[in-house]
């Protein structure tokens, strides 16, 4: 009989407890403490198990759930009679970052210290105990929501000694979700002031603190060892890009599949595959999201589980705001092909507006990229970082990009759709009127430079060459800044089926007053481009005839536009 899936529950003892479906991660556990290091930092996109396992790790130290071996019986690390005798018998101070998702400092600063505040009024029965002084309850009560930068920077490593005392015994620390707040911090732009006191908090609790027996961090990134972690030598880091640990978050091929059968999916198999499957863990491929997994297993329908679980905020200001390389990059990977780009697993948040290999290196953190290939170590240069090739991860992220795209237009949606109607039907004149409207809606939306949008159309309209991609690409091959003939296209336009479409070359000018009297002149220049540099011969050599390619001229003057 097949388990009950349940969805969302992140506390171990109460999958167990309920007989839900779960599959076994307790090697974990084993690899874990066997590795012996001091405190491991393990970087996993969202919604793949790092809290559950948080909390299994939790319950099996914990002295709170000793001689509470029944909930792993039956599982893996039950099987070793070493880890039976030592399960229950730490202390462990258990946090989570998950949910400070505040707007400014103040509040975020606010929010890490009710979260420690809460860890000490779990301890209050320390307070009742002799092993503290009249000064250390003093010191505890100081521990309050709006204590001070010093009290809450020290406030663990006060913690530790405290239990450390009570129990004769050092204490593990488990802190999910450290890099929340960092990713607030850099969009709502206090990174600098947070930085400099979790760079306190962290040194402290992780690396002067002679109570600690050891320590784990979970979060989606690798915050860069400068902004947080300079003072920690003793981290071992683990990405998506190690393999260590590498089948412990996530589900394997055989997991999945196994489930499948369980519920009486077996013949879903490969469309699951499809779907869900594409994350590469280290040197280990076919590894699943469980988040989607569940809710398939749970609901039977294929749709965008994980990739819609989040606003994916910071995603979509990387590339909506991004230059226009990182816009070229990404119609590439929208066309279903793959891209270049060196990555640093650092992610340095300040480099992120200006730095384009820092989005992708951010992408693939979070799982919407994949590693397909990468340079070998001797042949990278020195002072570079390794070049990957990096594409889509499954099909469900390549909807949830289509929709991201989607809704950016969202403000000009049926001007939008309308102008696409109007240039497969030929007509200049609506093109015109459309296209005016869609500019005033969304140029600024896409133009988020320092220069005036007059200065610098290419964030504008690389955008609205994603907007074609999007809402085309089942007709048409559409690609940009390539080169044919003498020079680079714009935008082209190459017809699926050439018998019922034909193909369009789009080319781009702003508007120079030195050079051109009125837009219209613009627009013939741009015109008088797709000839002299003779972009339809890559069409024309593919076999469509030159009377079925047509050229457009789009001359700007600000947020002005003339199509011609």
């Amino acid at each position: 009989m097949a388990r009950n899936v349940a969805i969302g529950i992140q506390q171990f003892d109460t999958l167990i407890e309920r007989n839900c479906f779960y599959v076994d991660k307790t090697d974990f556990i084993r690899e874990w403490w066997e590795s012996g290091d001091d405190v491991t930092l393990i970087t996993r996109p969202r919604r793949f198990g790092k809290t559950l396992n948080m909390s299994m790790t939790e319950q099996f130290f914990s002295v709170e759930y000793a001689n509470r071996g029944d909930l792993f019986e039956g599982l893996s690390i039950w099987e070793d009679e070493k880890y039976r005798e030592i399960q229950g018998t730490y202390p462990v101070i258990s946090l989570s970052f998950a949910r400070i998702k505040e707007s400014n400092y103040e509040q975020t600063k606010r929010k890490i210290c009710e979260i420690i505040t809460n860890a000490y009024n779990k301890c209050s029965f320390l307070l009742d105990s002799d092993v503290l002084t009249d000064r250390d309850r003093a010191y505890f009560d100081r521990v309050t929501f709006d204590m001070d930068d010093v009290t809450a920077s020290s406030a663990l490593y006060q913690l530790s000694d405290f239990l450390y005392r009570y129990y004769g015994k050092k204490v593990i620390i488990l802190l999910d979700e450290y890099d929340t707040p960092m990713q607030e911090a850099y969009v709502n732009g206090f990174w600098n002031e947070l930085v400099s006191f979790t760079r306190s908090l962290f040194n402290s609790t992780f690396k002067t603190n002679p109570w600690l027996e050891r320590a784990i961090m979970t979060g989606i990134t690798r915050v860069s060892k400068e902004s947080i972690f300079s003072d920690l030598n003793n981290l071992e880091v683990v990405t998506t890009t190690s393999d260590k640990y590498a089948t412990s978050f996530g589900f394997t091929e055989e997991e999945v599949f196994a489930a499948l059968d369980e519920c009486g999916r077996s013949e879903e198999k490969q469309r699951v595959k499809q779907w869900y499957d594409g994350f590469i863990f280290g040197t280990h491929a076919d590894i699943y999201n469980p988040w989607s997994i569940l809710n398939f297993l749970d609901k039977g329908v294929f749709t965008t589980y994980w990739a819609n679980t989040s606003s994916n905020s910071l995603v979509g200001k990387l590339l909506r705001e991004g230059s226009r390389k990182v816009k070229e990059k990404f119609e590439t990977l929208l066309r279903g092909e793959s891209i270049r780009s060196e990555i640093d697993e650092q992610i340095v948040y300040d480099q992120l507006d200006h730095n384009e290999d820092a989005v992708f290196s951010l992408l693939l953190a979070s799982g919407y990229l994949k590693v397909l290939s990468h340079e070998r170590e001797e042949l990278i240069e020195y002072g570079k970082e390794p070049e990957y090739e990096l594409t889509i991860t499954n099909y469900e992220v390549a909807r949830m990009f289509q929709g991201m795209v989607r809704r950016w237009f969202s403000e000009a949606k049926s001007d939008y759709n309308d102008f696409i109607k109007a240039l497969l039907l030929d007509d200049v004149k609506a093109m015109n009127a459309y296209m005016n409207r869609v500019s005033l809606g969304i140029f600024s939306y896409f133009d988020t430079g320092n220069r005036p949008s007059g200065e610098e159309p290419e964030r504008f309209y690389h955008g609205f060459v994603l907007g074609l991609i999007v809402e085309l690409q089942g007709r048409y091959v559409i690609t940009s800044n390539r080169e044919s003939g003498f020079g680079r296209y714009d935008v082209m336009l190459e017809p699926k089926d050439p018998q019922a479409d034909d193909a369009i070359i789009l080319e781009f000018k702003v508007h120079d007053p030195e050079d051109e009297a009125t837009l219209k002149e613009t627009v013939q220049s741009a015109l008088d481009q797709i000839e002299e540099k003779q972009y339809a011969v890559q069409l024309v050599a593919r076999g469509i005839p030159k009377d079925h390619i047509r050229s457009y001229g789009f001359a700007f003057e600000g947020k002005k536009v003339l199509i011609g």
